[in-house]
């Protein structure tokens, strides 16, 4: 299948034309993607590299690919996420599931498996009715794995709602918190104040093999505190690294019944959070590969005077899937480093941000100076005062 041409418009037009023919037939060429009132036009190419320009180029874009016809409403929460080939059958479950708005960024290699991904792409929305209803896809064909935080940029770009929850496909909503939220005025409330990202937390089987079917997890508080601490069966997820997830504070949260505020933030941090698309930093995309892309995207909320507060009936449960170890040693080795300077970066730039704004001495600036303070040098560089 040639993408050559494939017209970029976010609208229903273009799916019902992909229905009418199982060859998919090429789209019509288009010749600008933005204008104003003035007549001022640019093409989709000049505008998507420059707003994608901090990662690997160029890369060939497609927002709305399909759209979904059931996102309608503005006050919703939209699952944002990144999707590769072998999680299609994942993608597929999570829509049946959820049956609320997905916003999925695919990446697709350009080289000459492409047709047939698109090809399984299509068969997905031909058997599953629930993608149409439900998932809009934004296809992102280059040569460039794992470009991670550039991918969750390009969902969260097109989420078409006022929340989202940054989500690995590959896990299960065990709680319906969608509803919960939207139907909660005091929680909606901090949402749209845009100071406050919700947790719910994360786990994982003790015993892999447990976590393979979804149909089996426990769907209440009730039943995952009884698997966890009295079964033992389940626990926090990535145990062995404890700084990933250690913050939510899983023995409070085992015993809470109100929403709580974390206080023990650490740079490696990586919740799942629900909060306000409007207004909430992006994730850097110089992070390519396995290791700290998502903490810095974390990070970044968190320096932006975000708080982070944990839900307290609200849960998680990854479904087990292989990673590639090698790759991942390999590439965590270079992130390290790169977070490291990151940090020291991102400090500095939001200190000064604050200070032109006049925030330096409000609580948005509270997070920023808790936590660069840990920095060497930063206190000589900046009055914490």
């Amino acid at each position: 299948m040639d993408l050559t041409g494939l017209h970029p418009r976010a609208g229903q037009d273009i799916l019902e034309q992909q229905q009418q023919r199982p060859d998919h037939p090429p789209f019509a060429p288009y010749v600008r993607a933005w204008s104003n009132s003035q007549g001022t036009a640019m093409p989709e190419s000049s505008l998507m590299s420059k707003l994608f320009s901090d990662a690997m180029g160029p890369s060939d874009l497609k927002p709305y690919y399909f759209k979904a016809s059931h996102v309608k409403d503005a006050k919703d929460i939209t699952l944002s996420t990144l999707v590769t080939r072998n999680r299609f059958p994942v993608l597929g479950r999570l829509a049946s599931h959820y049956q609320g708005p997905i916003s999925a960024a695919i990446h697709i290699n350009d080289d000459d498996t492409k047709d047939q991904v698109l090809n399984e792409l299509h068969q997905l929305f031909d058997t599953n009715p629930d993608m149409h209803r439900y998932v809009d896809i934004h296809l992102i064909v280059d040569p460039f794995d794992r470009q991670f935080n550039m991918w969750r940029n390009v969902a969260k770009f097109f989420v078409r709602t006022d929340y989202l929850m940054m989500l690995d496909v590959d896990f299960h909503l065990c709680t319906d918190f969608r509803h919960r939220i939207l139907n909660d005025p005091a929680t909606l409330s901090r949402l749209d104040s845009g100071r406050t990202a919700l947790v719910v937390p994360a786990f994982e089987y003790v015993v892999q093999d447990d976590g393979l079917d979804a149909a089996t997890f426990p769907t209440t508080k009730h039943d995952l505190v009884n698997e966890a601490l009295d079964q033992e069966k389940i626990d926090m997820f990535h145990k062995s690294w404890l700084n990933g997830h250690g913050a939510t504070n899983y023995s409070r949260w085992y015993a809470s019944s109100d929403m709580y505020k974390v206080t023990d933030y650490n740079f490696s941090y990586e919740p799942y959070v629900i909060f306000k698309k409007e207004g909430s930093p992006w994730c850097d995309e110089r992070f390519i590969g396995y290791g700290a892309n998502k903490a810095a995207c974390l990070y970044e909320i968190y320096l932006a005077g975000i708080e982070y507060w944990v839900l307290p009936d609200d849960f998680l449960i990854h479904q087990t899937h292989s990673y590639p170890e090698g790759t991942r040693r390999k590439e965590r080795q270079y992130n390290r480093k790169l977070y490291s300077n990151f940090r020291e970066e991102l400090c500095l730039r939001y200190s000064r941000k604050f200070m032109a704004n006049g925030e330096w001495h409000s609580s948005v600036a509270d997070n920023l100076k808790h936590e660069c303070r840990k920095i060497r040098g930063f206190r000589s560089a900046v009055d914490l005062d």
